[in-house]
């Protein structure tokens, strides 16, 4: 974990209440796809943790959504204005586990990460499947960002306004040898129940310190209490204890 001061190079909306906001500066602490950063917002008192979309040598990119007062405000900011950020949080994606045709499934904001997870899979010679889900055509997003990656990309929406009508797991391709995913609590429990191989399930929780020492966020699992900050937000599929 490294504590900086990122700059906002830009800030823009992406889909209704869905902005994309690029911020330069040391992002070196960042090492693995699937990790999040956590940003301190003037006139908030905890921080807001979101996932990384995409990373460069200079640059991370987030991608997030509108749902409350601090990402409100974050969506407000401009290029130029300086963020007080934690950066490196979280375990990440184990790539190495991807085989040769990994399926990448994702809904609505659980969408990010998977796109530098993307990125680094294409990076090592191995091209996923993405799908995303969305509950209607206007709010389609990165479907582009994910097909110029080199992923082969296929879109659900629940009301059948684009793409394929339904939820994700009505397009799982016939063979994948991996899965990666990371959306709202019922699509992971839909995907759990669904998917024939192992894979790694991103979770989306509340905060309070975002690096392990409140211990606000544990979940329970196979093996004891995890840290979904600092122990996950990544776990496998093996390990998962749902709860009643």
């Amino acid at each position: 974990m490294k504590q900086v001061l990122l700059e906002i190079a830009d800030n823009k909306r992406i889909a209704p209440s869905v902005f994309k906001c690029t911020l330069a500066g040391d992002v070196s602490g960042i090492t693995a796809p699937g990790q999040f950063i956590n940003l301190k917002i003037d006139g908030c008192y905890l921080r807001r943790p979101i996932s990384v979309f995409d990373k460069t040598e200079e640059s991370v990119s987030i991608i997030y959504k509108t749902i409350g007062r601090g990402t409100e405000i974050l969506s407000l900011m401009q290029a130029g204005d300086g963020v007080d950020v934690l950066t490196g949080l979280g375990n990440g994606y184990d790539i190495s586990l991807s085989g040769d045709r990994p399926l990448l499934i994702g809904g609505g904001v659980g969408i990010p990460p998977l796109y530098y997870l993307a990125v680094k899979l294409i990076e090592k010679g191995v091209k996923p499947v993405a799908i995303l889900g969305f509950n209607k055509k206007s709010e389609v997003f990165c479907e582009d960002d994910f097909k110029a990656a080199g992923c082969d990309v296929f879109v659900t929406t629940v009301d059948g306004s684009y793409g394929i009508e339904g939820f994700v797991t009505d397009a799982f391709p016939v063979e994948y040898s991996f899965f990666y995913t990371c959306g709202p609590e019922p699509m992971l429990k839909a995907v759990y129940s669904k998917t024939v191989t192992s894979g790694q399930f991103s979770f989306e929780e509340r905060m309070g310190c975002g690096f392990g020492a409140c211990m606000g966020c544990s979940c329970k699992t196979i093996t004891g209490y995890k840290r979904i900050c600092k122990d996950g937000p990544v776990l496998r599929k093996e390990e998962i204890l749902w709860a009643d």
